[in-house]
């Protein structure tokens, strides 16, 4: 049995080891591959395994033999679910494995924008504080998150281990998600009241045609005014010009984005360099035992699989 891995490199720069998938085959890793590339070195795979590599069925019908598409990953936008049914192809994603990180970095997000630690580090190492004729500057305003209004969209894993962080601050958090879930001390309102009350609005739905570019000029508008945008989720969420004007007219205090509608990033994109909007390149998911954790879970996934009792599968 011949397992292929074909973009290596969005999984591991060199800290983690693909072994545990050569006990079920023969192993190959590729660190990434164009369409072209795809084609012919999965022509003969039994089993692909990928994070973000287009799985059409363009590409598909090249792999003849394929009977297995494992995901590095809990979104699967990247593979056509209709052919590989069609098909018989097997397609099993890794729900819930970075829970915990992307809730973390969503804090660590907010918390910079509130408390500007990289700031005040950069005024530091510029002799400021040497400068300085008291023993505290605080030029840069900072602010608590005790008593502020938390507004999460989507209830789901991550989105309920955010709540329960923000408790732990001492936030009240409000939360839409559009089937009701119940959760202790989250209130579930409506988006338009989240927006209107909530001090710090944090994304965590997935993208689809009803989420597209769900937060937009109209959005902003009925935002309290120096309210804060997070989005850890998907990039197309958000109208990325609307966001770029609400954040400077002024309307919203900042964001703090791990995600974009074009990544990598492109280079005009209307958010690039703008003073009070915190972007990282899509890592909230990229912790050493968050990966650590999706490797065994999608060996767990091949091995159930092989076993006749597949489980996350997308495409029954």
């Amino acid at each position: 049995m011949k397992i292929i891995i074909t973009d290596a490199s969005t999984i591991t720069s060199g800290d983690l080891s693909f072994d545990i998938f050569g006990k079920f085959g023969e192993l190959v890793v590729y660190q990434l591959c164009n369409e072209e590339e795809l084609k012919k070195r999965i022509k003969d795979a039994d089993i692909v395994l990928c994070n973000k590599t287009p799985m059409t069925k363009e590409v598909l019908k090249c792999a003849e033999k394929l009977k297995y598409i494992g995901l590095f990953a809990t979104g699967y936008n990247n593979v056509d679910l209709e052919y590989t049914a069609k098909r018989n192809i097997a397609v099993c994603n890794v729900p819930g494995y970075s829970t915990e990180a992307v809730a973390q970095h969503t804090f660590a997000l907010i918390l910079e924008i509130l408390c500007k630690t990289s700031k005040y580090n950069e005024t530091v190492k510029q002799g400021d504080w040497i400068k300085s004729r008291t023993f505290s500057y605080f030029p840069l305003p900072i602010f608590e998150l005790s008593g502020k209004v938390l507004g999460i969209v989507g209830l789901g894993s991550i989105g309920k281990r955010v709540a329960q962080i923000a408790m732990a601050f001492g936030m009240k958090v409000i939360a839409f998600n559009r089937s009701k879930i119940s959760f202790v001390g989250v209130e579930q309102v409506d988006f338009e009241y989240l927006l209107k009350n909530a001090d710090i609005v944090s994304l965590h739905c997935p993208l689809n045609k009803d989420s597209d570019t769900l937060m937009n000029e109209d959005a902003f508008s009925k935002m309290k005014d120096s309210s804060i945008l997070i989005n850890t989720a998907r990039g197309g969420l958000v109208d990325e010009i609307a966001l770029r004007d609400a954040l400077g007219s002024g309307k919203l205090l900042g964001a703090g984005l791990d995600v974009l509608k074009n990544e990598p990033m492109n280079k005009d994109c209307p958010l690039f360099n703008i003073d009070n909007c915190i972007i990282t390149p899509h890592i909230a998911w990229a912790g050493l035992e968050t990966r650590k954790r999706l490797l065994n879970m999608v060996a767990e996934n091949l091995t159930k699989f092989l076993e006749g009792k597949p489980i996350n599968v997308l495409n029954n």
